[in-house]
């Protein structure tokens, strides 16, 4: 009887030993569940990676196939103009910003000025 008791202590400490290593120890179910956490966030990084050298590898292959790419990043991001076309620049017109009133000699607000008249713009 005895060394069925001692036995079934043995096996009682075992089994705590052994779920303490499940809970705390290394490998432990939560460094488990934090290791899957970081896994999710890699690989949504990755892919995002992944989408860019895709489209980094077409460009590439672009600029190394055709004329048609090198001349489009030459007018979009250097402003060049092929010989005998014209330039056009678009600009909006701004609204003219009202100046303070002036002050008189006397200290009081002079009356506002009339508002010029801004001269048209013929294309």
């Amino acid at each position: 009887m005895r060394r069925l008791v001692w036995l079934l202590l043995v096996l009682a400490l075992l089994l705590a030993w052994l779920q303490y290593r499940f809970w705390f120890g290394a490998g432990s179910s939560g460094e488990v569940v934090a290791l899957e956490s970081q896994v999710i966030v890699q690989k949504r990084e990755n892919a995002g990676l992944q989408e860019r050298n895709d489209a980094l590898a077409a460009e590439v292959e672009d600029l190394k196939s055709g004329e048609a790419a090198v001349e489009e990043r030459a007018r979009s991001e250097l402003g060049m103009i092929k010989p005998g076309e014209k330039f056009y620049r678009v600009v909006e017109p701004t609204a003219p910003v009202p100046a303070p009133p002036a002050a008189t000699q006397d200290g009081e607000a002079a009356a506002e000025p009339a508002p010029i008249a801004e001269p048209e713009h013929q294309p």
